[in-house]
């Protein structure tokens, strides 16, 4: 006999992304904007660097709303997956980023450059407010892309406190080596960050037993129902970022009728709830016993 249940639609993120995309829109149009009216190198950077980030909220943005769609003949899951595939996506966007910032250190150290301090500070500023309240928007969720997405703007807008500091201190001691000092030090903070998120991407896309879930303890649970003699053929996997699927052979003590029966699975299903596995397929047998 089999059995499945499916969990109620996780929450719709969706305004938070759009909320991101229009604040980072409107920097990085300030950013451009002041960067080429200076002819600032730095400032021109960041801003693609933004822009990056703006095109990774959209890419997560997509993927929630394929997420959204019913299932169909084809895809009998839905598309919950696209999630993983945009946090993957979003973290390899993440290292190119650190990969810019990092060849722009670089560059400054081998060529320092003068840099008008206070049109720096000013707009690093606007970044650092805009970059904060966009990750705040995330920093609440435990959803990948959402986190992916608070890496984001965490790095944003470190490296716009970054410019800020260095903007003062550059205004103050006309020294211009301080800026790709501090730059180094947000990248390898950056680099630990995404490296964690994205092994867990990499994990969940190759359908292994969600961060978070310990396999023995879900088959004890089931097998400590009275009524149940063991269970075997157990999986667990994520259908997303945030929806965990289990499938089991659990092997019943003879006798039990189909009400019965079906209260076991109703337990069952309500004790791996507990254990964040929220969409389960049972198939049943029973064991007799002497």
């Amino acid at each position: 006999m089999y059995n499945h249940t499916h969990s109620a639609p996780e929450k719709n993120m969706g305004f938070r992304f759009f909320l991101g995309i229009l604040l980072n829109i409107v920097f990085v149009g300030i950013e451009f904007g002041y960067g080429f009216s200076i002819g600032s190198l730095s400032l021109i950077a960041d801003a693609w660097h933004n822009l990056g980030d703006v095109a990774g909220l959209a890419i997560s943005l997509f993927a929630f709303r394929l997420a959204a769609k019913k299932p169909s003949k084809v895809y009998t899951y839905g598309f919950s997956k696209a999630t993983i595939l945009a946090s993957i996506f979003n973290c390899i966007l993440l290292y190119i980023a650190i990969g810019g910032i990092g060849w722009g250190v670089w560059e400054r150290f081998m060529h320092p450059k003068a840099t008008q301090g206070n049109i720096v500070i000013w707009v690093a500023g606007i970044g650092l407010v805009i970059n904060t309240l966009t990750a705040l928007l995330f920093a609440k969720s435990h959803e990948l892309n959402s986190r992916a997405a608070y890496l984001h703007m965490i790095a944003d807008a470190s490296v716009s406190l970054t410019v800020l500091i260095g903007g003062i201190f550059i205004s103050l001691t006309h020294n211009n080596f301080i800026d790709p000092i501090l730059g180094m030090i947000v990248c390898l903070v950056i680099v630990v960050g995404t490296t964690r998120i994205f092994r867990k991407s990499l994990r969940l896309s190759l359908d292994g037993v969600p961060e978070g879930v310990d396999i023995d303890i879900v088959k004890k649970r089931i097998e400590s129902i009275q009524g149940i003699a063991c269970v075997d053929h157990l999986h667990i996997w994520a259908l997303s970022t945030t929806r965990n699927a289990m499938t089991a052979h659990i092997v019943l003590e003879n006798g039990l009728g189909e009400e019965k029966i079906e209260s076991l699975k109703q337990t069952v299903r309500e004790a791996v709830e507990s254990e964040q596995v929220h969409h389960s397929t049972l198939e049943t047998s029973s064991f007799k016993v002497l």
